[in-house]
């Protein structure tokens, strides 16, 4: 079952909320965080990024920076900016973006089922992002981050009780900057929240789309406290997988690891039929591009290269590595590599033919994108992800929503 319940959420004033809300802390350097603030000294980065908001000599992981964390939450709260709920209500949020919407509920979902594996992973984390999230929660006693879930949409009776929430009017509308129009609806009647609860119980899993690092400071964080309380709860968005969509996550590459243009499609052409002269997007799954010396070249993978019935084996993210990057490019670790970069999708095809013609890469690859039931297989099988495997749009705004902790 999927546990989850409602909460005393702490939310931006109504009237504010557009000055409030922020890009997500991890999107964001520490210049780009400070020039946000600089312009907007409303902004909610100014507590999920403190460091923006402190000396530039002053060490970003520092114990004052999470301390100025909390102290800037409280004032925002005294400033009226941040407001907290009086009752545990369920809310909304829900995202226009390019013609399409994406409604997540908001809610507190359990620890121990994420301790447990019932709600399903498919990433590992960096110890040092996932110590920066255990040190932000503890220094604020606020979850500031959600966590992003995703569910297999096919309970009618869920989906009528969600539509049933969305008919109120808003708390609050704002567009940002980035083209996304962003509403919360606040759910604080009874017997709706009681509905949405018994019909969100019956979902048998809950997947981690985003935010493994943030779940993963959740559960230090409680077993840190005894495992009781408020601790025991994390802060996240729960969308259906038919509203949501995954752009490429494409890969530059800084140099052709000692082959000449001819030798390195020679070597590709080993595992793959190649075509000049193609489209810069994939057409399906399965198939990938390659910019290399001012053209767009097709790789279809030759019969016997993508294994069949290993869900991580068969991601076209996976068949990348296997064949090209790891063995004719040598980058054995994507995670640790200096001389790969990745792409998001939202970027387009263009930003990957514009840095190999700069010079600033040596080659790129475009990716269909992954999906959601590919997903869903891998944290089905508890297997992993290759690494930058995803990439979810539009993003989720930072100070939305956020939930206190005991």
């Amino acid at each position: 079952m999927a546990n989850v319940r409602p909460f005393p959420g702490l939310r931006p004033a109504d009237a504010v909320a557009g000055e409030v809300i922020a890009p997500p802390y991890d999107v964001l350097n520490r210049a780009e965080a400070r020039a946000i603030l600089a312009k907007n000294p409303r902004s909610f980065l100014q507590v999920t990024r403190p460091d923006a908001a402190v000396a530039p000599e002053v060490d970003e992981h520092a114990p004052e920076v999470y301390a100025a964390a909390r102290a800037h939450l409280a004032q925002m709260i005294a400033d009226g900016l941040v407001i907290q709920d009086a009752a545990p209500c369920y809310y909304l949020y829900r995202q226009s973006w390019r013609g399409r919407t994406q409604t997540a509920l908001m809610a507190v979902c359990s620890v121990e089922e994420y301790d447990t594996g019932l709600i399903k992973r498919h990433e590992l984390t960096r110890p040092d992002k996932e110590q920066d999230r255990v040190d932000h929660i503890e220094a604020t006693d606020v979850q500031t981050g959600l966590v992003f879930l995703a569910y297999r949409d096919n309970n009618d009776a869920l989906r009528a009780a969600l539509a049933k929430a969305n008919a109120a009017s808003p708390a609050w509308e704002a567009a940002t900057d980035d083209g996304v129009t962003h509403a919360l609806t606040v759910i604080d009647e009874p017997a709706l929240i009681a509905e949405i609860t018994a019909e969100v119980a019956k979902l048998p899993a809950l997947y981690v789309a985003d935010g493994h690092h943030r779940s993963a400071a959740a559960s230090r964080v409680n077993r840190a406290r005894g495992g009781a309380g408020t601790s025991a709860w994390f802060l996240a968005g729960i969308f259906p997988d038919s509203q949501l969509e995954i752009l490429a996550y494409n890969r530059l590459v800084a140099d052709l690891g000692g082959h000449s243009p001819e030798a390195l499609r020679a070597a590709i052409g080993a595992h793959f039929t190649l075509t000049p002269g193609v489209d810069p997007e994939p057409a399906a799954r399965g198939l990938l591009t390659m910019y290399l010396e001012g053209q767009w070249w097709g790789l279809a993978p030759k019969p016997g290269v993508v294994p069949e019935g290993d869900p991580v084996g068969s991601l076209d993210v996976a068949v990348l590595q296997d064949r090209v990057l790891g063995p004719l490019l040598g980058i054995a670790n994507p995670r640790t590599d200096t001389r790969i970069q990745f792409v998001g999708g939202v970027r387009g095809w263009r930003s990957l033919q514009a840095s190999v013609d700069a010079g600033d890469a040596a080659v790129a690859f475009h990716l269909f994108p992954t999906g959601l039931d590919q997903l869903f297989a891998v944290a089905d099988a508890d297997a992993l992800m290759p690494p930058k495997s995803t990439w979810f749009e539009p993003k989720l705004r930072g100070g939305v929503l956020a939930h206190r902790i005991a």
